[in-house]
């Protein structure tokens, strides 16, 4: 077992001393002299005769001794000495551009390296003193701060350094290679002497603007528009690749500005009149892109946007007003929609600006001839609903888009339907229509656009052929429980006369063989509904004709009006044309055009003497026994009567009281409304509801018609006040 032993401890006592230590009297000189030569051997490049980190603890040592500002100061004197030194030396310097400002990178570069080395070894310094200290400056602010006060002690250096830059950024310009990176360096310089806008920037912009206003003034004169739109880019991408890599981000703006305000702007009109049709005649997208993307940065579209607007109605014009292409007119605008299409997409950024331009170019010489492009449009869409060969449904509804785009633009759009419906009634009763598919489409696109009153009619007509289809269904079906002997096909499309344009009567000596149909038909009819009248549109009616040649049997496909002439040569095989006037009682000019079909066409199942193109009325005309075809169904065209002016003018004599009629409706439904108006109000609102154009004088017109007929009245104390007359 061991015992308890007592171990004895001893304690270490440190005593403070008696007195404090006293610092050398020469603490502070010795010091400073230690470091002094370090930052004279820095700023002279020489060796430091003592490490960076001794002289980093003099430094904190002076610090902590309260010895901080006289340290301050006498750092701030030598880094003064040395900095004029260097900036002396550079201003001695005299040498080509390029040289000097090589010598001042180098200087600022020396300069830099100096003071941040100088800075490491009184960091100390400026972390305990300068920055708790407001009126003392960081040591590298105060560098600075002594560099910029040399250089403004030396006021020709500044300017030599400014004329040095701006010579060499104007060597650029002229596609001299220049040192980018001297250049760059330079100007970090002036930034971080914070004289970057005194120095540089205010004198380059000055240089600039004159240097750009000189140059647009030469070009614009000798180089052709698209040469100095592309000259103007080149411009602007230089300057922005100079902001990028030389200067402050303060300058790139301002350049930009003295480019768009000295080389683009005040050229515009110039560059617009000379170059835009040239453009657009040549197809140049890329020209006409640049001058949009250009003349934006300006604020001077108007200038381009009135341009293209001009020259669509020039275009137009030429095409709208030229009578000898109206066959080929409406093709043609939209031929040039098509191209002002394009040219918005691809060159002015499908822009509102534009498109309005468009709009209102295609507004204006689409109505300029008054009705004339409505109708116009019209007989266009006859000749494509009638179908052209090599053509497709896919191609023709295509066309059919393309031409709603300009119909919008149509202010006649009651001339439109009135011709269209004429030519529709055409192509469905006489089955000259391509396709049922493309006509309903058609109907449908118009109802979409125009709304459903615009097209009722037109909706009429097909409701009427179809239901004309079901009625001769019913027909054959009552034929056959009757018994009829005669199995001919009978097919009758029975029209509603509201719907469908107005036929003139004709006159002829119905076919004796073909009587019996018809009134067998209309027995039937009648018998169905009751207290309803038909009256038969001889003009618009066709038979199947089987006729007998030495050289075979043929059926002809004939109208009514042929079918009777031929069946005159059942009892003769030679007539006169007083023969043939007196046993069908055709009119002259409907009875030579049908014998100028079946004489002169290229089947003649009849021939003429005298031999000709011509039919007059001392002709003879004979059985052909000599006939021949092929084909054992033949179709014989009629020679359809030319659309004469008076036809035409009949149109057009119907659209005018169907407007008479609707503005008396607007101005009536408007009086009954407001029961008092003035003259002035009631003007302006029937103008506003009426869906044609229309003038003042006309609705003046049709308002002294209502006060004759007594729907309303003036006002006996205001004549130009209106009261409604229940």
């Amino acid at each position: 077992r061991g015992r308890a032993m007592a171990v004895r401890t001893r304690k270490l006592v440190i005593k403070p001393f008696r007195e404090k230590p006293k610092v050398p009297t020469d603490f502070e000189d010795e010091s400073w002299r230690k470091l002094q030569v370090a930052v004279d051997a820095i700023a002279l490049r020489q060796p430091i005769n003592m490490s960076r980190e001794e002289l980093y603890c003099i430094v904190e040592d002076l610090c902590h001794h309260n010895k901080g500002q006289g340290l301050y100061l006498r750092l701030r004197d030598a880094c003064a000495r040395h900095i004029s030194r260097q900036v002396s030396e550079l201003a001695r310097q005299v040498s080509s551009d390029t040289v000097f400002l090589s010598a001042v990178e180098r200087t600022w570069s020396t300069f830099t390296e100096q003071t941040l080395t100088i800075r490491s070894i009184f960091l100390y310094l400026d972390r305990s003193f300068a920055l708790h200290n407001p009126n003392f400056a960081g040591i590298w602010e105060c560098s600075l701060e002594l560099f910029n006060t040399c250089l403004g002690e030396h006021g020709e250096l500044e300017a030599r350094i400014t004329k040095a830059l701006l010579r060499t950024i104007e060597d650029e310009r002229s596609g001299a290679s220049i040192n980018s990176t001297l250049v760059r360096n330079v100007m970090r310089m002036l930034s971080a002497l914070q004289i970057y806008e005194r120095c540089f920037e205010e004198p380059f912009l000055r240089e600039s603007r004159v240097f750009f206003s000189g140059e647009g003034s030469r070009l614009v004169e000798a180089t052709a528009p698209a040469e100095f739109l592309v000259h103007c880019e080149n411009r602007l991408t230089q300057a922005v690749e100079m902001a990028t890599h030389y200067f402050a981000p303060c300058t790139r703006r301002p350049l930009l500005h003295a480019i768009e305000d000295m080389l683009i702007k005040p050229h515009t009109s110039t560059i617009v009149s000379k170059g835009f049709d040239q453009f657009q005649a040549a197809n140049r997208t890329d020209a006409l892109r640049r001058l949009y993307l250009l003349f934006q940065r300006v604020d001077r579209l108007e200038e381009v946007k009135a341009a293209f607007n001009a020259y669509l109605k020039r275009l137009g014009l030429e095409l709208v007003n030229d009578d000898q292409r109206e066959k080929v007119v409406v093709q043609e605008m939209l031929t040039l929609k098509a191209a002002a299409d394009a040219t918005l997409r691809s060159s002015f950024s499908e822009s509102d600006m534009f498109r309005r331009a468009v709009k209102d170019a295609f507004e204006y010489t689409l109505n300029v001839r008054g009705n004339r492009m409505a109708e116009l449009m019209a007989k266009f869409l006859d000749t494509k609903l009638r179908g052209e060969k090599g053509v497709s449904d896919y191609e023709v509804e295509a066309q059919l888009e393309q031409l709603m785009v300009i119909f919008r633009f149509v202010h006649a759009k009651d001339v439109f339907e009135a011709f269209y419906k004429k030519d529709l009634a055409k192509r469905l009763l006489l089955g000259k229509s391509a396709s049922f598919d493309l006509e309903r489409s058609m109907i449908a696109k118009l109802k979409s656009e125009c709304g459903s009153a615009f097209t009722n009619k037109l909706e009429g007509m097909f409701k009427d052929v179809d239901l004309s289809v079901d009625l001769m269904i019913h027909y054959a079906e009552a034929r056959a429980d009757s018994g009829a002997e005669d199995k001919r096909d009978v097919n009758v499309q029975v029209l509603t006369t509201g719907y469908w344009p107005a036929y003139p009567p004709s006159s002829i000596v119905f076919p004796s063989d073909l009587a019996p149909h018809r009134d067998h038909f209309v027995n039937f009819y009648t018998t169905k509904y009751q207290g309803r009248r038909l009256a038969w549109q001889h003009s618009l009616e066709h038979c199947i004709v089987r006729a007998a040649f030495p050289s075979g049997r043929k059926e002809l496909d004939v109208s009514l009006f042929q079918t009777t002439l031929l069946l005159c040569f059942n009892s003769a095989d030679t007539l006169t044309f007083g023969d043939l006037r007196t046993r069908t009682g055709l009119e002259v000019d409907e009875l030579s055009r049908t014998l100028q079909s079946l004489a002169c066409g290229k089947v003649r199942v009849l021939r003429k003497e005298p031999k000709g193109r011509e039919v007059s009325e001392s002709d003879v005309f004979h059985y052909n026994a000599e006939f021949t075809q092929k084909l054992f169904r033949i179709r014989i065209n009629s020679i359809q009567a030319k659309e004469t002016s008076r036809e035409v003018e009949k149109t057009h004599d119907s659209v005018k009281r169907d407007r008479q009629y609707s503005i008396d409706a607007a101005v009536v439904r408007i009086m009954k409304s407001r029961k008092v108006l003035s003259h002035n109000l009631l003007l302006s609102e029937a103008m506003s509801q009426l869906l044609f154009p229309t003038s003042a004088p006309d609705v003046k017109k049709r308002i002294e018609s209502l006060i004759e007929r007594e729907y309303i009245e003036r006002d006996e104390d205001s004549p130009n006040t209106y009261r409604y007359l229940a």
